[in-house]
């Protein structure tokens, strides 16, 4: 009883922690600078979707929302076919090399991104790759590659060897099999992964951050640090510009959910 107790009190504390903030940003949308700072948790007194006016008009957010899609877009499909293929290779091969390649690539789990960072960039702008979209597809596929490679493996990996042989057995070649077969079977795995990866590059704020100077090359996170001043910030604003930026995503988790849990456990119990 003690024991449910204190896990129900630990949970609601938790949920406060969650919630109250979330709270304070959703109603500071429609709320002037006064009123956030007199009542941040009150309801406003007059609802005004002014803020929204000002965001949804402001051509910068319309460009990094268009750069932000084509980036998530493009590292979540690059990714997605370099992993699955490397996982694939993973999943068959047996042996001290193909351990040790599997070791070495999910071994970027434990580099922090952060770490990587400066030598990324001197070698980003020998190349020329800075300020532009294609350098932060580039950078933020391979980053995302470790986890991505982590996830599919340990589905393929739970497929039946039977499935492979019967493959073989009926002449199928390796190519064949894992488009035929294997990527078919891995569709919740790969849904997983793609969320993983989604969510990671379109909030993905330091890349951006040291790469892009362009005001045209912004992505959205970049775009909404754009609304907090030196000396000045608009909050009712600077809010409004994290839920336009949140939207997408929170509208693409409801889709995905379902194959978001069902990849989580999918190859956790063999049959």
């Amino acid at each position: 009883m003690t024991y449910r107790l204190g896990r129900g009190a630990a949970l609601a504390v938790y949920s406060l922690i969650i919630v109250v903030p979330l709270l304070v940003v959703m109603l500071g949308t429609f709320k002037t600078t006064q009123e956030l700072f007199a009542s941040p948790l009150g309801l406003p007194a007059a609802p005004t979707g002014d803020n929204y006016a000002t965001v949804l008009a402001d051509g910068q957010i319309t460009v990094a929302l268009r750069n932000s899609v084509i980036v998530t877009t493009c590292v979540v499909l690059l990714t997605l076919a370099l992993a699955s293929a490397a996982a694939y290779a993973f999943a068959r091969l047996r042996g001290a090399l193909a351990v040790a390649a599997y070791g070495f690539v999910v071994a970027g789990l434990a580099v922090p991104v952060q770490a990587a960072m400066v030598p990324q960039f001197v070698l980003f702008d020998l190349l020329g790759l800075t300020d532009s979209l294609f350098g932060l597809v580039v950078v933020q596929t391979v980053t995302g590659l470790p986890v991505a490679v982590f996830i599919l493996t340990g589905f393929m990996r739970s497929l039946p060897r039977e499935l492979f042989e019967a493959a073989d057995i009926d002449g199928s070649g390796p190519w064949r099999t894992f488009t035929s077969i294997v990527l078919p079977l891995s569709t919740p795995s790969l849904a997983a992964a793609a969320i993983f990866l989604l969510v990671i590059s379109w909030n993905d704020l330091l890349y951006p951050l040291l790469f892009i100077t362009d005001p045209a090359n912004r992505t959205l996170p970049l775009a909404v640090l754009g609304f907090t001043g030196e000396y000045l910030t608009d909050y009712p604003l600077l809010f409004t510009g994290v839920i336009v930026a949140s939207a997408p995503l929170a509208i693409a988790y409801v889709f995905l959910q379902r194959w978001f849990v069902a990849g989580l456990t999918a190859g956790s119990v063999k049959g």
